[in-house]
């Protein structure tokens, strides 16, 4: 956007996390801004991109292989932040054994097995409401700490498993609320 520098207020607005929680989070790997002042946009850029891959390449593990997922799987956004999903599974054999981009959609029966072999660490839920509870339950199972929850469903996981949710629908609803 051509700034030189941003406010933890600013980056609020972006990503609709608590500027205190973006200072917070932030602080936790350095001193990067000045009060008052703010970031510098370039440091804090490659200092960030530092700390997404100082612990070497992890794989993202993709649990749905239907419209949702397909759309996942194919964006190109995910490459373009350095992102690799690894593996794909799905429970529809209609689904398992296609090809989906340069992976193969494996059957969730051996989602634990290839997500502690693959050493994946995060994973991301694009199945139906019903269906993901069990997943996360099963990614958690297998060694996954940080999920992304596509659906609307709540998840009930230990507390050091960290569960970001993205429900597309309610983020409109909430987004029409605002318009005053």
């Amino acid at each position: 956007m051509g700034k030189e520098r941003i406010s933890s207020k600013e980056i609020s607005a972006y990503t609709s996390i608590n500027a205190t929680q973006i200072r917070r989070d932030l602080s936790a790997f350095g001193k990067f801004g000045k009060r008052g002042v703010g970031y510098s946009v370039d440091h804090l850029h490659g200092v960030i991109g530092e700390i997404l891959l100082s612990k070497g390449e992890h794989g993202i593990a993709l649990v749905g292989a239907g419209r949702l997922g397909q759309a996942i799987a194919s964006s190109p956004i995910f490459a373009e932040q350095g992102i690799t999903i690894a593996a794909i599974f799905d429970r529809d054999p209609a689904r398992v054994g296609r090809q989906l981009g340069r992976l193969t959609v494996n059957d969730s029966t051996q989602l634990r097995d290839l997500v502690r072999r693959l050493n994946i660490v995060v994973g991301v839920l694009a199945v139906p409401a019903g269906s993901t509870q069990q997943a996360a339950s099963e990614l958690v199972e297998a060694g996954v700490r940080i999920i992304f929850n596509y659906s609307e469903a709540l998840l009930d996981l230990p507390p050091e498993v960290r569960v970001l949710s993205s429900n597309p629908a309610a983020q409109l609803l909430a987004a029409l609320a605002l318009r005053g």
